[in-house]
């Protein structure tokens, strides 16, 4: 790496430049369980526009790599340190720029969290819809980067039917602006939606306007039921999709799952709520019905739970129904709290959730290694987890995630639904995209960036360019 690369970082921007061996420890891993075998050439504590816009020149100039990063909460590896590049930290950049009740929009920087923007949205009766389980430390920036999910997206939609408009700071340092602050706009090509998923290859997100909504003001009514196996609880959310019906929530954990989660938060944790009372071996399968006609909505939704094998309970209290999904939320913690996770993320055709949840099973088996699995069953994302000790993934593992990637695609489903491909699955893009579709989004790439600085491996090999 040129000399003067450093140097010219620490001219330009000063005290927002940090070699500091623990600060750039900290940017080599993520909570994927994939850590970078070297540290950063440095890491760049944005604060505005201006000093991503100088960091961006550098870069180019100097052909530094640069891997723009947010809270650090990725699942894929997607920004993580890579050998001799400089980690552009963007979590500084936490201001949200306006609110407008009027528009139904916000604009933030991309350092703004999930959880902070509800926040201050709240007291106005609004709220932005994408919310990842992580949403208390996950960054906005990073949910557009990766095209983030969550657990209402069945019915509100994923983090691009959000996002209105983006400023970007393209790889030679120029800024683009995309997008609209309309509700419709289909001038030229929908560049803002290319950069919504696309893993910081393209560019980097300094600004985003983002769709709000109301919040519902009718009741929530909460259903929740245990299945005596998970092929149950998969057919029981599938046919709930197959009824038409809506949820704002529906979650399922396996056995496997739900154990570690019991055990993570004790008995107080569980206390009073319908996971106290499942036997060892049952699923657990959470609905959630908001706005106007919640009740009925959920009277439907526990007949259907019943006419499946499922012990169903029924609650309008709002609390209850928080203090379960605060339970969902927790399954990351709980298996973090027995080793290294590696949280998998691949999606399939609703009415194909029994058959992946049997496949995972068989897979299981197969390989000796269990595999803890959430899923967000009203969109058909599912959640193996991978539980290992040590600082690598182990072989087995990696042939168990192979084999579950391509039964997922065989049905249907694509190997990522929500948290990208990063550089934990790009041995596996071409396979999914088809030649054609890996050489026009190779294309893509070549054209926002030609010389390769930005995010190099993430997606794509180094050789792939």
């Amino acid at each position: 790496m040129p000399p003067s690369t450093l140097a010219r970082l620490q001219e330009v921007l000063g005290a927002a430049v940090s070699i500091d061996p623990d600060v750039l420890d900290a940017s080599r891993d993520d909570m994927s369980g994939w850590r970078s075998p070297t540290p950063p050439l440095a890491v760049v504590h944005a604060a505005s526009v201006a000093e991503v816009q100088h960091v961006m020149r550098i870069a180019s100039e100097t052909r530094t790599p640069v891997v723009p990063r947010g809270a650090g909460t990725g699942l894929a590896g997607g920004a993580i340190a890579s050998p001799g590049a400089i980690v552009l930290d963007l979590s500084r950049m936490n201001r949200i720029l306006e609110v407008s009740e009027a528009d139904e929009l916000a604009v933030v920087e991309p350092g703004v969290l999930n959880g902070d923007l509800n926040d201050a949205l709240a007291p106005l009766g609004l709220w932005f819809a994408p919310d990842p389980a992580s949403r208390a430390i996950s960054s906005i920036g990073g949910n557009i980067a990766t095209n983030a999910g969550g657990l209402h997206c069945a019915k509100y939609g994923v983090t691009r039917e959000a996002v209105l408009g983006l400023a970007v700071v393209l790889a030679d340092g120029r800024l683009l602006r995309t997008g609209h602050r309309t509700v419709k706009g289909v001038t030229g090509y929908d560049l803002t939606a290319l950069m919504t998923g696309s893993e910081g290859t393209l560019g980097v997100i300094v600004e985003a306007t983002v769709r709000l909504r109301p919040i519902a003001r009718g009741e929530v009514v909460t259903v929740a039921a245990a299945f005596p196996d998970v092929e149950a609880a998969a057919a029981a959310s599938a046919a709930v999709t197959a009824a038409r019906i809506r949820p704002a929530v529906l979650e399922l954990i396996d056995a496997a799952g739900l154990a570690r989660v019991a055990a993570y938060l004790g008995d107080a944790g569980i206390a009073g709520t319908p996971i106290e009372h499942i036997a060892p071996g049952e699923t657990f399968l959470l609905a959630q019905s908001d706005a106007e006609g919640a009740g009925i909505e959920a009277d439907r939704i526990a007949e259907i739970f019943a006419a499946v094998g499922g012990r169903v309970s029924r609650s309008e209290d709002a609390a209850d129904g928080e203090r379960l999904l605060d339970i969902r939320r927790a399954m990351h913690p709980a298996l973090a709290a027995s080793g290294q996770v590696l949280i998998e993320d691949v999606a399939v055709p609703r009415s194909r959730l029994p058959e992946m949840f049997r496949a995972i099973d068989e897979i299981g088996r197969r390989y000796g290694v269990e595999i803890p699995t959430i899923a967000h069953a009203g969109d058909g994302n599912l959640h193996p987890n991978f539980v290992f000790t040590g600082d690598e993934v182990p072989d087995d593992v990696w042939a168990a995630a192979d084999d579950m990637f391509r039964t997922a695609v065989a049905l249907g489903g694509t190997l990522t639904g929500e948290h990208g491909v990063g550089v934990l699955k790009r041995r596996w893009l071409a396979d999914e995209l088809g030649d054609d579709s890996f050489e026009l989004q190779r294309g893509i790439k070549a054209l926002f960036d030609p010389t390769g600085i930005l995010n190099p491996g993430v997606m794509f090999e180094a050789s792939d360019r």
